[in-house]
């Protein structure tokens, strides 16, 4: 699973996502992408599902670049706790993604295999989600 080394804070406040993505919304390193289009805290585990649906659908051929990173802790307080006495132990690891940011990268492949993959990884994960190619954007 994903996760810091180590981080400056062990808990960190919610704060809002507004707008837009405004880095990471072009495709840097592969020939496609997938592309958010809600924005969402996706975790850990949704990143390492999507990323094995994908790896093991292209079986193991091209290379996939995973863009995002879990670096905000999630805390969630015990079940059956009264109010109140501090926040809670962190449990696991989240990402904020903006509509716009380019989640996972493939290059090495034919189009039609990294379509398929990626519209299997987009299936792991809690957002509406939509292929992108290099070749449309240029």
């Amino acid at each position: 699973m994903l996760s810091p080394k180590r981080t400056k804070y062990r808990k960190k406040q919610r704060g809002r996502m507004q707008g837009v993505a405004a880095r990471g919304n072009t495709i840097a390193f592969g020939e496609y992408g997938l592309t958010a289009l809600e924005k969402h805290w996706i975790t850990n585990r949704q990143i390492e599902a999507a990323r094995i649906a994908m790896t093991r659908h292209i079986k193991r051929g091209g290379k996939v670049w995973i863009r995002i990173f879990p670096d905000i802790p999630f805390t969630k307080k015990p079940a059956e706790t009264r109010m109140g006495k501090g926040k809670g132990t962190p449990e696991y690891w989240v990402a904020a993604v903006k509509p716009g940011t380019v989640m996972f990268e493939i290059g090495g492949v034919s189009r039609e295999l990294a379509e398929s993959a990626i519209r299997l990884a987009g299936s792991k994960l809690p957002i509406k989600t939509k292929f992108k190619a290099r070749r449309d954007l240029e």
